[in-house]
């Protein structure tokens, strides 16, 4: 007698929720548009999940995409695991960017998008993240700067 592999137990199980407890229909973008709303001090972006309407909680795959946007600007990042564990982000930004942080507690990682706003990190850590964007035009300089959130 052999035991199940994890993926089919999570699988299994997260079947069994899905028929027992479904989630709630818009639960994502209510709890998104609860937290934005709750008086926000600084100038955030609001966080879009890009999924098939799950959200990332309830997913079965070892990929996220997540988009921040303040009106003006959007990043959008796609997370994959690596085969060592940790995290490759890809991302994308609709504007010249100067540089683009990617923070995790103490640690930070820089990088400089290309021409066509792309840019990527290999080997993050899983844990809690911020990104920061900062662009230069008109000779005045603008940082979009993301909340938190769980790679």
């Amino acid at each position: 007698m052999t035991a199940p592999d994890d993926a089919a137990v999570f699988a299994g199980l997260r079947a069994m929720w899905r028929d027992v407890d479904p989630m709630p229909e818009g639960l994502p973008e209510r709890m998104i548009a609860a937290v934005a709303a709750e008086g926000l001090t600084q100038e955030y972006a609001l966080l879009t999940l890009i999924e098939d309407g799950l959200g990332a909680v309830r997913g079965d795959t070892d990929t996220l995409t997540l988009q921040f946007s303040d009106g003006t600007t959007s990043i959008l990042l796609h997370v994959t695991t690596t085969e060592s564990g940790r995290r490759r982000v890809d991302g994308w930004v609709d504007t010249a960017a100067a540089e683009i942080v990617l923070t995790q507690g103490e640690r930070s990682r820089t990088t400089t998008p290309a021409d066509t706003g792309r840019f990527a990190f290999d080997e993050v850590p899983p844990g809690l993240t911020t990104v920061r964007l900062t662009t230069a035009a008109d000779g005045e300089t603008r940082t979009l700067s993301t909340p938190r959130f769980e790679l």
